[in-house]
């Protein structure tokens, strides 16, 4: 049996601590969380913890920092033509940068910038009482600070962090980045490495950053000629880049820069008595500001733009801020004969066209009988995104519209006399009416054998028409596509020697399931009857042949082979396929695929980079030609021999081009001219042995253009262009593009080929056959007199 339990006592109660110890266990527990937290904030701060800080520049960005650059355009023979920038920005060493330009920094923004480590923390103590006295004598950033800032962007996008949006917080989390970032870009650079990255960097104002980028558009001169008060300018303008822009706020940025000038007296960088005198002295700027896309506007500027922003998106890269070097195909030299050319003819020609429809006094849109299209511009203006934002913005109230159409303003327009434009007082429908006018063109030149675009003319001036008639622009090649129709039979057999009647036929075939006819017309409505070989019909550019031709071949196959050779655009199989009227294709496509006949059958890829470099001149990219066997090389050189009839068959269309000093050295050019229905289009497209060129002529519109054969087909406006641009190409000897005949065929023609056509008693004028079927009827003549000079 168990004892008895004792019975149960209360606690007794333990003696209390006095309040002075449980103060001091306080204390200490704030300060050791307090000290703790002192310490460890720097490195929350660094590793972003939680994502409340934002990120922090890693160590390779801190090792290779990224600030953003232009790319630069080159062309072939090393000429700079341009830049593409968000950021206008070229580095520059410290060494080419005036002494006075360092001095006026360093006394302004950090002057004890040598001493320190990154934070100077003289110049915090008196930031932080100016805080609290509220005289504010100067900030607390270093110039290394500051280059922190600029460098990694420590207050914006994705290094702001969740605590970046809670004021007061927020700015203590960026300086404290700034802070560290500070300490680090001092451990890994020197000083004079830090002011380098810095004047490099920062902003001016007027989109220039970077001091030489700065020291062009403010002065016109180079970092290391900056005089005394021009390098006090540009750094007082760091404070404040707009309130102290010197071109839109004088006095503001006069004062700044005076401030600056005292500041450089105070530290002994410049002799009292100089100080003044030079804050004596006014502005004076040579103002010129840098367009994001600097460089003469040109088309193929475009073309080169959306080919390497292509490739840019793909490959991680950006054009506009990684200072990449962009390596073209275009020769400087070249492009100016082509823009010359252009210029020349279409100035020339355009003043033929406002006299042919000024002595009609009617306007050149026409319908299909040569009568004004009723209410065209008002038609064409409901098209336009101008007329589409002021419905938007009337809308409901029509008078409004009416008025705003019809409300005339001083607009500048583009004007062949004089510098190229003019100021006229035009309404919205004024102005269309006025551009409509216009007749255009589109050139392009490459190199058969590499696929290398040396030339690129897209329109008349890329300032008032971005409209490209070389890529952009596609329009029915007329007789040009006719080659395509004898590449057809020549791979299939025939020879240049085969022999089709020139009379008149009825092609008969089968759309949609009915049975249907097509008469085609020579353009002169005469048939010769002739038995002609079928290289005198293509030089003749004899329609009926040519539909014969097609019939026989078939006409899907020649849509089959224009793409083989090159072209890309949906082609209709139909029977007119052969006379152009198959499909609407470019300039550019168009001499693509006559480079196939002088490439011995190989169709190249047009190009026009040929390499891209990073800002240091590392190569990350190198486009090379790129070839593949489109047809065999006999048929090309047949085809070569079929397009040198243009000049040598008699009657050929391409003989104006003997007018020309093309004709030394035994050299041979082969060619085609093209014109469409009611000479909308004219085209020329010619070959050398080392060159190819197309060139299109014709109105914005298809109602646009001449009525007459005497000045409307490609002979008369296109081909000109042609000549002008190989004359100018063969004066030219640094060019390396001579005179000569084509190379000879390396092996054995299988098929008869040398076949001569006696020329006639009476000269066949050479007549440039256009698309032509039923239609025609509607044309004002049937015979085409063609005088003695073409």
């Amino acid at each position: 049996m168990s004892a008895p339990k004792a019975p149960k006592t209360p606690d007794t109660p333990r003696p209390r601590r006095p309040w002075s110890n449980r103060l001091a266990r306080a204390f200490w527990a704030v300060f050791v969380v307090g000290v703790g937290t002192f310490l460890l904030y720097p490195i929350l701060v660094s590793m972003n913890f939680m994502f409340l800080f934002g990120k922090s520049p890693s160590l390779e960005e801190l090792e290779d920092p990224k600030v953003e650059q232009p790319s630069e355009i080159y062309t072939a023979d090393g000429v700079l033509i341009g830049k593409y920038f968000r950021e206008n920005r070229v580095p520059v060493p410290l060494s080419k940068m005036s002494p006075l330009l360092i001095k006026a920094l360093i006394a302004t923004e950090d002057i004890r910038f040598y001493d320190h480590s990154g934070i100077d923390l003289t110049a915090l103590a008196r930031a932080a009482t100016g805080v609290i006295t509220g005289n504010k004598s100067g900030g607390g950033s270093t110039i290394t600070q500051q280059l922190a800032k600029n460098l990694y962007n420590t207050r914006r996008g994705e290094t702001r962090g969740g605590l970046g949006y809670i004021p007061v917080v927020s700015t203590l989390v960026s300086k404290t980045k700034e802070w560290l970032t500070a300490v680090e870009l001092e451990r890994r650079y020197t000083k004079e490495e830090i002011l380098r990255m810095y004047f490099n960097t920062v902003e001016y104002g007027s989109k220039a950053y970077g001091v030489k980028v700065a020291a062009k558009t403010f002065y016109s001169t180079s970092p290391d000629s900056l005089t005394a008060d021009q390098a006090a300018m540009l750094v007082g303008m760091l404070n404040n880049p707009t309130a102290y822009n010197p071109r839109f706020h004088p006095e503001a940025a006069l004062k700044r820069r005076n401030l600056v000038l005292t500041r450089m007296g105070q530290a002994g960088f410049l002799p009292k008595a100089e100080v003044a005198g030079l804050q004596q002295q006014p502005i004076a700027l040579k103002y010129q500001v840098e367009k994001h896309i600097d460089g003469p506007p040109t088309y193929f500027r475009g073309a080169v733009s959306q080919f390497v922003n292509a490739w840019c998106e793909k490959n991680g890269y950006d054009m506009y801020r990684d200072g990449l070097k962009i390596y073209t195909t275009i020769d400087s030299r070249m492009q100016q004969y082509a823009e010359e050319s252009v210029q020349d003819r279409m100035q020339r020609l355009q003043k033929q066209f406002d006299n042919f429809w000024r002595n009609r006094d009617s306007n050149p849109w026409v319908d299909e009988d040569g009568k004004e299209i009723p209410n065209f511009i008002e038609t064409q203006m409901k098209r336009t995104e101008q007329y589409k934002e002021l419905a938007a913005r009337y809308k409901g109230r029509p008078d409004l519209l009416e008025a705003a159409l019809n409300a005339k303003h001083p607009t500048k327009v583009f004007t062949w006399k004089g510098d190229g434009d003019t100021t006229l007082l035009l309404s919205p429908l004024d102005s269309l009416a006025y551009y409509k006018h216009f007749l255009h063109a589109g050139m392009m030149t490459m190199d058969p054998f590499t696929g290398h675009i040396k030339a690129w003319v897209g329109g008349l001036n890329y300032r008032f028409f971005q409209y490209d008639h070389v890529k952009q622009g596609r329009r029915q090649a007329g007789s040009t596509f006719k080659p395509f129709v004898y590449l057809t039979a020549l791979d299939n057999g025939y020879s240049p020697c085969d022999r089709i009647r020139d009379e008149r036929v009825t092609i008969k075939y089968v759309e949609n399931g009915k049975n249907m006819e097509w008469k085609p017309d020579n353009v002169t409505r005469e048939y010769t009857g002739s038995n002609m070989t079928l290289r005198h019909a293509m030089a003749r550019s004899v329609n009926s042949v040519t539909a014969q031709l097609t019939e026989r071949v078939g006409w899907e196959n020649v849509a089959k082979y224009a793409h083989k050779v090159g072209i890309k655009s949906p082609l209709l199989s139909v029977p007119s396929i052969g006379l152009g009227s198959g499909g609407d294709v470019s300039v550019y496509e168009m001499v693509n695929a006559y480079s196939t006949f002088v490439n011995q059958g190989f169709q190249s890829e047009p190009l026009i980079v040929t390499r891209i470099e990073d800002r240091n001149g590392n190569v990350i990219k190198q486009f090379d030609p790129r070839q593949r066997r489109a047809i065999p090389s006999e048929t090309a050189w047949l085809m070569l021999y079929m397009l040198k009839g243009g000049m040598e068959e008699p009657g050929g269309t391409s003989q104006a081009l003997w007018d020309y000093e093309l004709w030394k050295k035994n050299n041979q050019i082969g060619g085609k001219t093209g014109t469409t229905s009611n000479y909308s289009d004219g085209w020329y497209m010619g070959v050398t042995k080392d060159l190819v060129t197309g060139v299109w002529v014709g109105g914005e519109d298809r109602s646009i253009h001449f009525q007459g054969s005497q000045q409307g087909e490609g002979g008369r406006t296109a081909l000109p262009i042609f000549g002008k641009f190989m004359e100018k190409v063969y004066q030219d000897q640094d060019l390396g593009i001579t005179m000569g005949p084509f190379p000879k065929y390396p092996g054995k023609i299988t098929r008869k080929y040398v076949c001569v056509t006696e020329a006639p008693r009476r000269r066949v004028e050479p007549v440039d056959s256009i698309v032509v079927d039923n239609l025609l009827e509607n044309l004002n003549s049937g015979a085409v007199a063609v005088p003695d000079s073409l």
